[in-house]
């Protein structure tokens, strides 16, 4: 609950006071009326006591009272109307204001910052006049009058005579049955009379002696004489005295209606035919023409034309504010107290005291002890109450109807005279003289009698007071017992249907509970007694159940903040204005439905364009896109590496990442950058937790902006609603939101602006109510009707909700790491930067399916759909093998697809058949293809018409795409970078994003080695020749209706190498393959002309055509080169290695690399293939080509990328690993790769052995340098065959001359040595005996190594 200015043990103690009636004669009345005061009302700031009073308890122990306080009114005959008192509440609370200059807390709860009042005085004003306007019953004493003042003037003629007159009324207003109220302690109520002296106008001589009769009569205990009025009123502007009675009277206003003039005032009559009701004050007509006027009607008692409810707790809807306004208006510029001196303020202090001390604390004392004496003498038992049982005062007593009819009821009524209630009687007295022990033992042994006799309403009253006295025992003895509190309000409110006094349980009980700071058990108790039968009760009790969901130990933030909305809404039900007691200013925090704020995200940019046709706009980035941070990552290296290429290589140290969506994972350190015109979209995530729908109508963002213009001047504007057309920024307005039940729901809200600045979105603003007539059943969803979008609003309240997004934790110096430091979080702060051009690209007859290596043809459209013209478009890619648009040159790219035969992507020749097998010879350049040593394969430049799109502009564009070579789904980010052509300032660059998703289907398997050929000589008489095979198998099992795949062209593309023609070896001309079908196919591959290599650039490629079909691919030119040049890119990525300075050691590794290129070779192939595909019974042809990278001879290299076998689990090792360098001896399968050999001899020779017995056959020896060193080579011709399996097969020569040669060859020489074989007899022989040895010239270390020697030279020796 909220801080209050009375402490519960304050608060209870005043609230249950010893209760003075006041009987004034006419005249008296008048005596006081001079000030503007009734009696009662004169003596009302000074009825508490100024020191401590003592008392005897029955076991005549002194008992102490502190603050004492008593309540003085005049006798009122009539029950006040339950009407007038919620009249009078309603009232109250709307004359409530928060203090003046009151701060406001601020309570930090988890995230929040709480900016509450931790004070409600209106609760407090209602509280009081709640507890004091309660109507006396019969089941209780507690306001019951115990004692009467009878006031007459000393200015009457017969005073003493006038005292007899209000002595005889008071008596019979008590006794006469005709009188149901006021409620009377006991039937012996103490008269104490007072003499109201006026001291400007009166005589005090004669008041003295009319005072020493009075003492004669009535004892000196009984009486009083009270001189007032010590100035005349017309004295009253001439001294400031102060105004004590102010502050009670304007609580209370509604009791003073009447205008206080000089002279009597004149009674209404009761204007009701009913026979059986009194006069409007109870009193005969005959009774009314001699007796004082005080005792009229009650205060509370509402006109015949007013309200004629007779519930207290009935409809609060009353006009609470006018009537107060009309009551502060007719009470301005009245003084009272005019005619009283601060003497007559100490002379009245001093007559309560007198009354308190002499007439009322004895009468109370000698009545409690009366009541115990009483009690017990029935029973003759123990003399002391504190040990006393149910037993003792189980006397007789006579209900006035049955106990079995008044089972679980409330309807039993006692006799005065019953023990019981003269124990209650007992135990109020003693509750009201702060005896709490002795009380709480009466209400205790009173709560078992009624609970036995069933009596429900007697019991609950006897549970309530005893809580309440077991709390307020002195020393606290025994825990506050709460459950006797729950179990009064349960019987108050469901048995005896008695809302007051439930509420009077309530209102104590969690006071008493704060106080124990047991804040959740006073919020469950006030929540408790929300209902629909009053408004304004249940909206007090709301606003102080959110106070205790504040104040606990661990505050429960929205909790507080919805049950102040649900109090919020009950207020206004009640005719209060909330926005006057809220202290948060006239639009509301609101508490539901519940928002994530970590989960707002940020879009900038427009959204994404639906398909329209064959016409796919880019995917760019979207709110619909779930955040994934190895993709994010990805986007981030492409636009770095666009960047740094645009930067010539590095990445600009101010260089940071474009982020169109902001979001909890995104790096929102910086203010990002929107565009002008370009629309902002904040998506907040709401959850409803109730079981009801919630309806939030006219929902929009609350912002502030800062505009800047050309001068630079700020111009702070606060924007919270939309009104009209907003210059600075459009706010887009939701006009119907609902949430059902427990659901959680994002809403995406816009903001257009349209000026350049700062801006901030602050939160949302929006209508929060439910709906009528609509609900959600069982998590199905709403009833059928409640999504028509005209949803009627039961109430609804208007407010806000603010966005307030920590950052993350600070972890980077040892003070954060220390230390709990978030840093900030700006994703909702952009700064609105000048117009920026705005690309759209749309891909047209973009194929979602492909087969490994298909070539396809499609179209890009950029369009630039801003006012700014924009220039430098590029393109990046990690998959840059997968598209392109062509070479750098028209020339080099075909013209549209229609153009070729058969609608082919290729650019084509056609041929003449005859020239099947010879190759066909074209070169390019890489650089043309944009890719060349050192650059950047993945950054594509986009060609556009003068490298600059207009505002408004259109352009189409030729991609050419090849299906990847491995299948499966694949998703290819492409990054579209481009510039402003007027540099701007904050945005040096914008992007654009695409993730194509391709399905790639199997086609074919290409696997191919090369190997050297043993003619070493080509018909120029250069060496080096090579062989090439390659292997085709169609891998594709009839998937996407492929029938059978043909080869169409092979080609060869190197910058040393090329097909020279094909070795073919079966007549068949046509290379099909149907599914699982395997094709070979042999090359001759020779390299290419001296002057071909010395005139072409490093860049420079040949290409040899091998053509299987009609026409000619033109394998140097788009799109076969680029693709093809894509699949080295890897490779040409790769930089030169520089020249570095001589050492041993570096001249050691030369001759490694030297040795490991003998065997390398830099052949790379293309077979280009078409597809008979039948789709919907008709018959396409699809066209594609593999690559094959031939690097190392003898080995097999494959067109896709060969599983990899897991590598075998290998033990754990614990030690350092050696350092890998190249290693310094090369292979000895490297080594045996210098120098080829080859044997050139006739394959038979004939000799006459009788003629000649020596057989001499002339061969010549070719040794080949297949490295770019010189080699220096050892040939010896000496045998040394060791098997004799070989002697017996290839039978025994020996070689004529000499028999070893050491020679040096340089760089790729081809160098003949002219040797003799010897035969002695005919047969089959091997000449391949010869062993070379080769070594490095310019090498220190031998790495002698064998050669491999060529395929058996077999020669047959023939005799004729």
């Amino acid at each position: 609950m909220a801080q209050c200015v009375q402490s519960v043990q304050e608060l209870i103690p005043d609230s249950f006071v010893p209760c003075v009636a006041a009987l004034c004669s006419d005249e008296a009345e008048r005596l006081t009326r001079l000030n503007h005061l009734s009696f009662a009302e004169l003596l009302k700031p000074f009825s508490r006591l100024t020191s401590e009073v003592h008392m005897r308890d029955p076991n005549n122990q002194l008992h102490i009272i502190k603050n004492l306080k008593i309540a003085v009114s005049n006798i009122i005959t009539q029950p006040p109307q339950p009407g007038a008192i919620r009249k009078l509440l309603n009232d109250v609370v709307s004359g409530s204001q928060p203090a003046e200059g009151l701060v406001a807390n601020v309570i930090t709860a988890g995230d929040y910052d709480l900016n509450i009042s931790a004070t409600t005085p209106w609760f407090e004003s209602y509280r009081e006049t709640f507890l004091q306007s309660m109507p006396a019953s019969d089941h209780e004493f507690l306001n019951h009058y115990l004692a009467c003042m009878l006031v007459a003037s000393s200015s009457e003629a017969e005073p003493v005579e006038q005292f007899s007159k209000l002595s005889q009324e008071q008596h019979r207003i008590q006794h006469n049955s005709d009188y149901s109220y006021p409620k009377w302690f006991i039937p012996n109520t103490l008269k104490y009379y007072v003499l109201l002296h006026d001291v400007s106008a009166g005589d005090e001589q004669r008041a003295e002696s009319i005072y020493e009769e009075m003492k004669q009569k009535y004892g000196t205990q009984g009486c009083y004489l009270l001189k007032i009025n010590s100035r005349t009123s017309n004295r009253a502007s001439d001294e400031q005295i102060p105004d004590p009675w102010s502050q009670y009277l304007q609580k209370n206003s509604i009791q003073n209606q009447e205008s206080y003039e000089d002279g009597p005032c004149t009674i209404t009559s009761n204007k009701n035919s009913d026979s059986n009701l009194l006069s409007l004050d109870g009193l005969d007509n005959e009774v009314k023409d001699g007796l004082p006027n005080n005792f009229r009607a009650h205060p509370l008692q509402l006109d015949s034309s007013s309200d004629a409810s007779n519930s207290i707790d009935g409809p609060d809807h009353v006009k609470s504010a006018s009537s107060l306004h009309e009551t502060k208006k007719a009470n301005t510029g009245i003084i009272h107290g005019a005619c009283l001196t601060l003497t007559d303020h100490d002379r009245i202090r001093q007559f309560i005291q007198e009354f308190t001390f002499r007439g009322l604390l004895p009468h109370i004392e000698k009545t409690i002890r009366q009541l115990n004496d009483q009690l017990i003498s029935r029973k003759g038992l123990s003399r002391s109450l504190f040990s006393a049982t149910k037993k003792w005062f189980s006397g007789s007593k006579v209900p006035e109807k049955s106990i079995n009819e008044l089972k679980n009821t409330s309807g039993l009524l006692y006799p005065p005279e019953a023990p019981e209630l003269q124990i209650r009687k007992m135990a109020d007295l003693c509750f009201l003289v702060q005896h709490y022990d002795l009380a709480y033992s009466c209400y205790h042994t009173a709560k078992k009698d009624f609970l036995n006799d069933q009596a429900m309403l007697y019991a609950a009253g006897a549970l309530e007071m005893a809580a309440v006295s077991a709390f307020l025992q002195p020393g606290a003895p025994r825990p506050y017992p709460a459950h006797y509190m729950d179990t009064a309000i349960q019987t108050y409110r469901d048995i005896c249907k008695n809302m007051v006094l439930a509420e009077r349980c309530v209102l104590l009980s969690a006071e008493i509970l704060k106080s124990q700071s047991k804040y959740s058990e006073a919020a469950a108790l006030l929540i408790r007694l929300t209902s629909e039968d009053s408004d304004l009760r249940s909206a007090l009790l709301l606003e102080q159940a959110a106070h205790c969901f504040i104040n606990m130990k661990s505050p429960m933030v929205r909790k507080y903040a919805f049950h102040m909305i649900l109090a919020g809404h009950r207020f206004s039900k009640a005719g209060q204005n909330v926005s006057q007691l809220s202290p948060d200013g006239p639009l509301p925090q609101l508490p539901l439905p519940y928002i994530n704020s970590s989960a707002t995200r940020v879009f900038f940019g427009h959204d994404r364009r639906p398909a329209d046709g064959e016409k796919q706009a880019a995917t760019h980035v979207s709110l619909d896109q779930e955040y994934d941070s190895e993709s994010s990552q990805q986007w981030r290296e492409l636009e770095e590496q666009v960047v740094a290429v645009v930067n010539r290589g590095v990445v600009p140290s101010n260089f940071y990442p474009t982020q169109y969506c902001l979001n909890s994972y995104s790096d929102n350190s910086r203010f990002p950058l929107a565009v002008v015109e370009e629309p902002i979209t904040v998506e907040v995530a709401f959850r409803n937790p109730l079981k009801v729908p919630l309806l939030l109508t006219d929902l929009s963002l609350l912002w502030k902006f800062q505009p800047k213009d050309i001068s630079g001047k700020d111009n702070e504007e606060v924007k919270e609603l939309v009104s009209g057309e907003p210059k600075m920024i459009g706010t887009e307005v939701i006009s119907e939101f609902l949430i059902n039940s427990e659901e959680s729901k994002v809403a995406r809200l816009k903001l257009f602006p349209h000026h350049i600045g700062e801006l901030h979105i602050l939160g949302v603003v929006y209508n929060l109510g439910t709906i009528q007539g609509c609900m959600t059943v069982d998590g199905i969803g709403s009833l059928p009707g409640c999504h028509t979008g005209k949803h009627s609003l039961s109430m609804s309240v208007r407010g806000r909700q603010d966005l307030e997004i920590q950052g993350p934790r600070l972890n980077n110096t040892k003070e954060e790491k220390t230390s709990i430091k978030y840093g900030p979080d700006r994703r909702l702060d952009p700064i609105i930067t000048e117009e920026m051009p705005l690309l759209e690209v749309f891909f047209i007859h973009f194929p979602t399916g492909l087969l490994c290596g298909e070539i396809r043809k499609a179209y890009v459209e950029f369009v630039n759909v801003s006012k700014s013209p924009l220039t430098g478009l590029k393109v990046v890619s990690k998959r840059p093998e997968f598209f392109t648009f062509g070479g750098n040159t028209a020339v080099l790219t075909p013209l549209s697809p229609s153009a070729s035969e058969n609608c082919s992507a290729y650019k084509t020749v056609a041929t003449d058949s005859t020239a099947v097998c010879t190759a066909l010879i074209s070169s390019a350049s890489s650089v043309d293809f944009g890719i060349g040593i050192g650059s950047q394969p993945e950054v594509i430049p986009v060609p556009l018409p003068d490298t600059v799109l207009l505002p408004g502009a259109s352009v189409q564009l030729p991609m050419w795409l090849r299906g990847p070579d491995e299948e499966g789904v694949h998703e290819i980010n492409f990054l579209f970078y481009y510039e402003s052509v007027k540099k701007q300032p904050k945005i040096r660059h914008r992007i654009l994003r695409h993730t194509a998703v391709i399905c790639t289907s199997r086609s074919l398997n290409v696997r191919a080695t090369v190997c050297r050929s043993n003619s070493l000589e080509d018909e120029e008489g250069r060496g080096g020749n090579m062989l090439v095979f390659v292997d085709v198998e169609n891998t594709n099992t009839s998937e996407a209706g492929v029938k059978e795949f043909h080869i169409v062209q092979v080609s060869s593309s190197s910058k040393h190498w090329k097909f020279q023609k094909s070795v073919n070896l079966s007549e068949n001309k046509d290379a099909k393959l149907a599914s699982r079908e395997k094709g070979k196919f042999c090359f001759k591959a020779i390299r290419c002309k001296e002057k071909e290599v010395a005139t072409q650039s490093s860049e420079k490629y040949t290409f040899a055509d091998i053509i299987f079909g009609n026409e000619q691919i033109i394998s140097s030119a788009s799109p076969c080169a680029d693709f093809f040049y894509r699949s080295l890119s890897s490779e040409l990525k790769k930089p030169q290695a520089q020249p570095s300075v001589h050492t041993e050691k570096q001249s050691l590794e030369d001759a490694v690399r030297l040795i490991q290129k003998c065997s390398e070779v830099d052949l790379n192939i293309v077979v280009l293939w078409k597809a008979y595909v039948v789709e919907d019974s008709k018959q396409l042809i699809l066209e594609g080509q593999h690559h094959v990278i031939l690097r190392t001879i003898g080995k097999e290299a494959f067109s896709c990328p060969q599983k990899q076998e897991p590598p075998e689990m290998e033990l754990l090792k614990f030690f350092r690993p050696e350092n890998t360098t190249v290693p310094l001896r090369p292979s000895v399968e490297q080594l045996s790769n210098l120098i080829k050999t080859s044997l050139h001899y006739p394959e038979s020779f004939n000799h006459p052995f009788h003629q000649k017995s020596l057989c001499l056959v002339p061969v010549t020896l070719l040794l080949s340098n297949c490295s770019k060193a010189d080699v220096d080579v050892i040939v010896d011709l000496r045998h040394k065959t060791t098997s004799p399996e070989a002697l017996e097969i290839h039978g025994s020569f020996t070689w004529l001359g000499q028999t070893q040669y050491k020679l040096q060859l340089k760089s790729q020489e081809i160098h003949s040595l002219q040797l003799k074989a010897c035969f002695v007899h005919t047969g089959v022989y091997n000449l391949g005996t010869p062993r070379v040895f080769a070594k490095l010239s310019d090498q220190v270390t031998v790495f002698e190594t064998s050669q491999q020697n060529s395929m058996p030279a077999l020669i047959i020796i023939n005799n004729v």
